[in-house]
């Protein structure tokens, strides 16, 4: 009987992967509109403002990321957004001015920032190609892995792109 040793060339490589799915958040992120607190759906008038703001039960951002968003073209004064922060910080994990897209973002690039890297140390490492990752992930990817890693490559372990050796 002839037996054949098939050999993982991909394992056998020493490879390890760094997936970025694995440090992207898995808190619920949800956008707040000013817009539909302002007078008009375009003015900030202070005691309607507050009036608004005041009937909104808060408690349903309550564990979540939010992303304060104003969808008109309107001024806003930056105490409306202190307002906003003081009722909602009993209850978000987490607020910013920006889209739900890019508080997903900025929250991925802190958990990536802050990840103990420490098993990839002198590793030959390749970072998984994601085409619905933002670029600046695969940036910050390079920037941590760089000082600690012996060879950096992306793709996928069986066929990587090479970025540096050491």
């Amino acid at each position: 009987m002839n037996q054949e040793i098939f050999i993982n060339k991909a394992k056998a490589s020493g490879i390890i992967a760094l997936d970025l799915l694995d440090y992207k958040p898995c808190t619920e992120i949800v956008e707040l509109d000013i817009k539909d607190h302002l007078f008009m759906g375009m003015i900030v008038k202070e005691k309607e403002f507050k009036e608004s703001i005041a009937s909104v039960d808060f408690s349903v951002y309550n564990e979540k990321a939010v992303g304060i968003i104003c969808s008109t073209d309107a001024i806003i004064p930056p105490w409306a957004y202190m307002l906003l922060m003081e009722k909602l910080s009993p209850y978000a994990v987490y607020v910013d001015l920006n889209s739900a897209k890019a508080v997903l973002l900025d929250l991925w690039k802190r958990r990536l920032t802050y990840a103990d890297l420490k098993h990839f140390k002198d590793q030959k490492v390749v970072v998984r190609a994601n085409a619905d990752h933002d670029s600046s992930l695969y940036l910050l990817a390079a920037w941590l892995l760089k000082p600690i890693v012996k060879s950096l490559m992306y793709g996928e372990i069986g066929l990587p792109k090479v970025i540096f050796k050491k």
